[in-house]
């Protein structure tokens, strides 16, 4: 077993720029670029990155379109150019900061049988990409937190998995809802415990691990948690949480 924390999935804060951006293209495909096309790209990946920045510090409900653009750097007028409103622009922001990441993470786990173990390095990697990537971690943590939850990004990603490990008879839980709320609950939190501990002194800290509260092993910890919410022992949801995780063959990044 290696209990060590791999390289997570990765994908910087271009994850929220326009699926195929000219960072993909090659030299010869960016030089051909018209102008006028450069121009709206970039003013569409800079409106992106506002509302990501934005909607990750104070969620969705809490940002006006005039403070995307601000951010932004643009006009008013053209947030219309490129998005119908505000939901339009967190549907690309969430397809380009969950959806693709979770694609990967259901091609990484491909070849991977026990939904046990399929569920414990979702929510190891999820956390590493969160302690990776603070931003990207606060962002999950306000959407992981609202309604939207049950319709788009990971959440519904982890009710899925565990259904189907319901129907092969590998987790054995009365309420399959429940357990979900449970899991998604403890992974967010976990998730926060993370991001706080991240800002907290040296001598803090030290004071934290006395009482059990390093964040070192919070992925295989979390993990653990989820699989024994699920029906397992403890022992054996430990011994799964502690798994070599699949090597990654390529950085995981937008497409």
């Amino acid at each position: 077993m290696n209990n060590s924390s791999p390289r997570p999935p990765e994908a910087s804060a271009e994850t929220v720029a326009a699926r195929k951006s000219l960072a993909n293209a090659t030299p010869d495909e960016a030089e051909r670029e018209p102008r006028g096309a450069r121009r709206k790209r970039e003013t569409r990946e800079k409106l992106l990155e506002a509302a990501f920045r934005l909607m990750a510090e104070r969620g969705m409900d809490a940002v006006a379109i005039n403070e995307i653009t601000e951010a932004a750097d643009v006009g008013f007028g053209s947030f219309y150019n490129h998005f119908e409103s505000k939901e339009a622009i967190y549907a690309v922001v969430m397809d380009s900061v969950f959806e693709e990441f979770g694609d990967a993470l259901d091609l990484l786990v491909k070849n991977v049988d026990d939904p046990a173990e399929f569920i414990a390095i979702c929510v190891r990697h999820t956390i590493l990409r969160a302690r990776r990537e603070p931003l990207w971690g606060r962002f999950l943590v306000r959407e992981g937190f609202s309604a939207r939850v049950l319709s788009r990004g990971l959440g519904v990603r982890l009710m899925r998995d565990i259904l189907i490990g319901v129907s092969k008879g590998r987790f054995n839980i009365p309420d399959p809802f429940m357990t979900f709320v449970t899991i998604g609950g403890g992974v967010l939190g976990a998730i926060a415990a993370e991001l706080e501990l991240a800002g907290k002194p040296t001598d803090s800290l030290k004071q934290l691990k006395q009482l059990g509260l390093s964040s070192e092993d919070i992925p295989e910890r979390a993990a653990a948690v989820a699989l024994h919410n699920l029906g397992l022992s403890f022992d054996e949801s430990r011994r799964i949480a502690l798994l070599s995780l699949p090597a990654v063959d390529r950085p995981f990044a937008s497409s």
